[in-house]
């Protein structure tokens, strides 16, 4: 990777990785991008910029020559908890994104990073060590733009060369952004709660299993994944990549090790109770260590002390 654009650079991820691509290749050579939501200044002034469209494919294909970009990393997209509000406007977002990214990149002759989720699983699914290869029936049209952005990305690498690659999310946890309307949002909020309140209502019950990663492992899970020698890639475009499941019990007891009167309630939402319920409860990863030495740094409690620290400091400014 020599010149990298980041579309939707103003996201959960997005916000994060820029920084950590320019540190590996320099502020220079990362291009953000943004459309409605504006970048933070600190991406804005360390280095170039664009607003996008990434629906458009006119658009996308002007900054990509601009810039001379061989590498895309496709940020964009509506998530599950929100985009069951308005279907038809997620499955545009994500797909004609998804669709625009290969597209400029088959002519670039370049490669593109989309990430997928464990929403791209169904109910039907084997949820204890989901196999990276099994039955993919999802019941959202978020996870259904998932399943069609995996099966477009491996097409257009058979068909036209494109070096399409991803990863099977499960939900990232960060201490320096929010999240945007995604069902496993409850594990970030559950921390903010925990130090400004010592009490958190959670929309999710007990015993509702989910995988779950850190920030600083997914970004590095990506780089890896973009870095790794494609003669060893037999999935390419679709793993599963992990490195915890909890429910909020259990998250409640690591956070309790250091808020020992934290006091953790419900206040269930059906739609995303329904959205969880048909995910796994824990996925094998083993092909993403096997074909190009997936291991994640952290567990949960590491990942907890690291986020109270973090967020406690934040929420002292």
């Amino acid at each position: 990777m020599k010149n990298i654009l980041v579309i939707g650079a103003a996201g959960q991820i997005g916000s994060e990785l820029v920084p950590y691509l320019r540190k590996i290749y320099g502020d220079g050579h990362v291009v953000a991008t943004f459309n409605h939501t504006p970048l933070p200044k600190d991406i804005m002034d360390a280095g170039p910029s664009a607003q996008v469209n990434a629906t458009d494919g006119n658009s996308l294909n002007a900054v990509v020559k601009k810039h001379n970009i061989d590498t895309i990393f496709n940020l964009v997209a509506v998530l599950s908890a929100k985009g069951e509000a308005n279907p038809a406007q997620s499955w545009k977002i994500n797909m004609d994104t998804t669709f625009n990214c290969l597209e400029v990149m088959k002519e670039m002759h370049g490669a593109v990073f989309t990430p997928s989720s464990i929403g791209a699983f169904g109910p039907t699914t084997p949820q204890d060590q989901t196999p990276q290869d099994t039955v993919m029936r999802p019941t959202t049209i978020y996870g259904i733009s998932k399943v069609a952005g995996e099966l477009l990305g491996d097409y257009y690498h058979l068909k036209y060369g494109v070096d399409a690659r991803g990863l099977r999310y499960p939900g990232i946890i960060s201490n320096v952004t929010l999240p945007g309307g995604g069902t496993t949002d409850y594990a970030v909020e559950i921390y903010y709660d925990a130090i400004k309140q010592k009490h958190y209502l959670c929309n999710l019950p007990a015993g509702t299993y989910l995988d779950m990663m850190y920030m600083p492992d997914a970004l590095r899970s990506a780089v890896e994944l973009m870095e790794a020698d494609p003669a060893k890639l037999i999935h390419r475009n679709c793993f599963n990549v992990t490195a915890m499941s909890f429910d909020p019990e259990i998250i409640a007891s690591a956070i309790r090790k250091y808020i020992p009167d934290f006091v953790l309630e419900y206040k269930v939402d059906p739609i995303k109770k329904a959205i969880a319920d048909s995910w796994p409860n824990s996925m094998d990863d083993s092909a993403a260590r096997n074909e190009w030495g997936w291991k994640p740094e952290y567990d949960l409690d590491n990942m907890t002390r690291d986020m109270i620290e973090k967020v406690s400091a934040k929420l002292k400014k």
